[in-house]
């Protein structure tokens, strides 16, 4: 089920505006609260979605949610022979990264970009892989953004999506759940001080879509090869498709 399917109300325009003006506020304890709340364990998430992305070694890479940048830097370290374009709907978490990040050298591999995930400012078949972590649940409607990716990818090329798993399912005996609804919120009020944000993100993970409901989303966008690894029991999936070599910048229409 997609987004706007499962919220006919919600606004796409007003949705984005909303989610970038809250990371906005948090971009500061992003990093330190991504590394605290999943016990350092995002360091591993990134690693292996970063090594399903499987560019060409000297290919464009899109890593579009990038936040402060922690998936453009795993890519880059990766293969270190690609550029990597680092778009972001919410520009206060570009600058972040761009401030901590980009020195040594790097800032002549990554180009970080304020943008809309709905309306890429890229060419068609131009980009060697796409990621994306923890951003597709932000994207109103989702449909928009599996275009847009698939658009963009040569073909061949991989799309691999990192994303919590439903929190709708009961995980390590219902222990996760009550992270979710209790703990998740209450942390981030008391080290960022803003409980609107990751009471956000909780709500936001218990009514995500199941890992196979997303994987018809996206062969329903004209990927083939689609399956997902679960990791912490599901907590966390990797999800990867590719682009069919011999397609074109748009799926075929029924």
């Amino acid at each position: 089920m997609t987004e706007n399917t499962a919220h006919p109300a919600v606004d796409p325009e007003e949705h984005g505006r909303k989610v970038s003006d809250m990371f906005g506020r948090i971009a500061g304890w992003y990093d330190f609260l991504n590394h605290f709340l999943s016990l350092g364990q995002d360091i591993y998430w990134r690693y292996r979605l970063a090594r399903a992305a499987k560019p060409a070694p000297d290919g464009f890479v899109l890593d579009l949610a990038a936040g402060t940048m922690d998936v453009s830097m795993e890519l880059l370290r990766q293969y270190p022979g690609i550029r990597v374009a680092a778009l972001d709907y919410s520009l206060p978490m570009l600058e972040q990264g761009k401030r901590k990040k980009l020195k040594n050298g790097r800032e002549n591999r990554i180009f970080p970009v304020h943008a809309d995930g709905r309306a890429l400012p890229l060419p068609d078949a131009s980009m060697d892989a796409a990621t994306i972590a923890f951003g597709i649940r932000n994207i109103v409607p989702r449909e928009e953004a599996w275009s847009e990716f698939y658009r963009v990818l040569k073909p061949g090329a991989r799309l691999c999506v990192l994303e919590f798993g439903t929190g709708s399912r009961r995980v390590w005996k219902g222990l996760y759940n009550f992270y979710l609804d209790r703990m998740l919120p209450g942390v981030g009020r008391i080290v960022s001080g803003d409980e609107d944000a990751y009471r956000y993100l909780a709500d936001t993970i218990r009514t995500f879509p199941d890992e196979r409901s997303l994987a018809r989303e996206m062969a329903e966008a004209g990927f083939g090869r689609v399956y997902h690894v679960p990791m912490m029991s599901g907590i966390v999936f990797l999800h990867v498709a590719e682009k069919p070599p011999s397609s074109g910048s748009a799926p075929a229409k029924p």
